[in-house]
């Protein structure tokens, strides 16, 4: 027993899998996710720049975007890059260190993600169906009290998951069968008796998943009630419109995420894993930029504003 506890201490890094069983399509694998990196990143700082840049934008729905738009930055940095030099490199290995920030940053994301969303429905439920008390409810306080209590719960979250993995022990078979050190793929490979996990990350999804995504629902179908009751359909129409793209992102984000994680096991199950997670580490932050741009009017027209200004600064310094 002794030394095979030697043995565990000796292991100081895993080995991604990833995709490197798909030998023949390395290039177009490393060339989409290139892709997807980049655009996601580069159009998630734009929508942060225009909101901070636009005074009209300056709103509870704005702010709390803008902090979705960070936290997609975050953990798309956390985990495609890595994925990348694999694909490129086939160095699958990746330290104990680096896989244990890769579950505390994937897992603070995650979770905080799903209360900004619960954030932006209470925003959209407010000005719908309260609106005459919008100003006094929705102030800079409370948007700030709630933005600190959605990191705050995250990090305990997310740090309880890192303290509970770091102190597994793990044989010497380290190869996860994923892109990044996803937590049901990282307990498979441990020694140590994960059934207290296991029910951890069952009792999560409900309380830090389902439940709030009953709650979006709950308030969308108050919001929905309310904007019938509008008589003009210029009216209805704007109302619709305000709460089509945070609706759209919801739906984009929990059922993808909820459905991993909460789906039952298969033996083709950690493939399915890997194409899931590739839907919400990858095109959901890459979509929902768009979707808050393409849809919204305010944002569109802040966006055909200000890309003329930056365009002529970055020449004026070029020149």
């Amino acid at each position: 027993m002794n030394e095979n506890v030697h043995n565990f201490s000796l292991q100081s890094e895993f080995h991604l899998l990833a995709f490197t069983r798909y030998e023949n399509a390395h290039m177009l694998i490393f060339t989409a996710i290139l892709f997807m990196f980049l655009l996601c990143v580069l159009e998630n700082i734009l929508v942060t720049i225009i909101v901070c840049l636009t005074s009209q934008l300056h709103t509870p729905m704005y702010f709390f975007l803008c902090n979705l738009t960070i936290l997609d930055i975050i953990y798309v940095s956390a985990i495609l890059p890595n994925l990348i030099a694999i694909t490129i490199t086939g160095n699958t290995s990746i330290s104990n260190t680096g896989c244990f920030t890769q579950v505390f940053l994937y897992v603070f994301c995650i979770g905080t993600e799903f209360f900004f969303l619960v954030c932006m429905a209470c925003d959209r439920y407010v000005a719908i169906c309260i609106p005459l008390h919008y100003a006094l409810i929705m102030n800079h306080k409370t948007c700030f009290i709630l933005a600190a209590f959605c990191c705050n719960l995250g990090v305990f979250n997310a740090m309880m998951y890192a303290l509970l993995i770091s102190k597994l022990t793990f044989s010497n078979s380290r190869e996860i069968n994923h892109f990044f050190c996803h937590m049901k793929s990282v307990l498979q490979l441990s020694c140590s008796d994960t059934t207290a996990i296991g029910i951890l990350i069952m009792v999560d999804g409900i309380f830090l998943g389902f439940f709030p995504f009953t709650l979006i629902l709950i308030s969308y179908i108050f919001i929905i009630a309310s904007i019938l009751k509008i008589h003009s359909n210029l009216g209805r129409r704007k109302a619709f419109s305000s709460c089509s793209s945070h609706l759209t992102v919801v739906l984009l984000f929990c059922l993808t995420s909820l459905s991993l994680n909460m789906k039952p096991e298969t033996k083709f199950s950690q493939e399915q894993d890997k194409l899931l997670s590739m839907l919400y580490i990858a095109v959901t932050p890459m979509l929902n930029p768009l979707v808050y741009s393409l849809r919204n009017k305010d944002v569109l027209k802040a966006i055909k504003r200000h890309i003329p200004k930056i365009s002529t600064h970055n020449w004026k310094l070029n020149a």
